[in-house]
């Protein structure tokens, strides 16, 4: 029975991938974004793997006029731990994570990604106590404040793969919020790959090949 907590796009590279990939939106997008990029990512061949892209609930979104349109949880200001609306931050967590629990019963291997606030989402789901991925990556984003969003970081994250790349003239989410964020990865233990790439708010070519590369080696044939 699907108990999924959101309504999912779903690609299949092949017949019973043993590989998920969970793979979260960014602010007002939906499931549909990143679904072209599956056919970029260099992946090894004879791996199929499953990607759920979800769709984020509608919701108001204070720093965008209070126009509803798909997110993970409200914005108020775009001031990393502090701008976020942190009781809807630590509900979108628990989401994900009955979504990673119930792939955990059809997978072998269980990843974690997103881009901009679905990054977000992702690191932080990542990280903290409850249902967790084997790897996460985070494209163009930060790591909200866990313990404002009533979360519990976790100690198995020590030596959790996180792949992080972000857009040198971002304007978006500016640079040096990842980069401030890979540094406190990086003192959590986790094992990081940090990328920056001349680009806006975005993904490039570049991103891409280099997040197939991490994600290979993960896959389960």
């Amino acid at each position: 029975m699907n108990t999924h907590p959101f309504e999912s796009v779903i690609v299949d590279t092949g017949e019973n991938p043993k590989t998920c990939v969970i793979w979260l939106h960014g602010l007002g997008a939906d499931g549909h974004d990143f679904e072209p990029i599956v056919p970029e990512m260099q992946l090894p061949p004879g791996k199929p793997v499953r990607f759920i892209f979800p769709h984020a609930p509608v919701r108001r979104v204070t720093i965008n006029n209070g126009m509803p349109m798909r997110a993970w949880y409200d914005f108020r200001e775009l001031a990393p731990g502090e701008g976020e609306d942190h009781g809807q931050v630590g509900e979108g967590v628990a989401a994900v994570q009955t979504l990673l629990a119930e792939a955990r019963r059809h997978y072998d291997t269980v990843l974690l990604g997103g881009f901009s606030q679905g990054g977000a989402m992702a690191l932080l789901t990542g990280l903290v106590e409850g249902p967790a991925p084997d790897a996460v990556f985070g494209l163009s984003t930060y790591l909200p404040d866990a313990a404002k969003a009533g979360l519990q970081l976790s100690p198995r994250a020590a030596g959790l793969p996180i792949f992080m790349g972000h857009g040198s003239f971002d304007p978006v989410i500016p640079p040096d919020f990842g980069r401030h964020t890979s540094q406190a990865l990086r003192a959590m233990g986790v094992t990081l790959q940090w990328h920056e790439y001349p680009m806006p708010h975005s993904v490039c070519p570049d991103e891409i090949r280099d997040l197939s590369r991490w994600m290979g080696p993960l896959i389960q044939a």
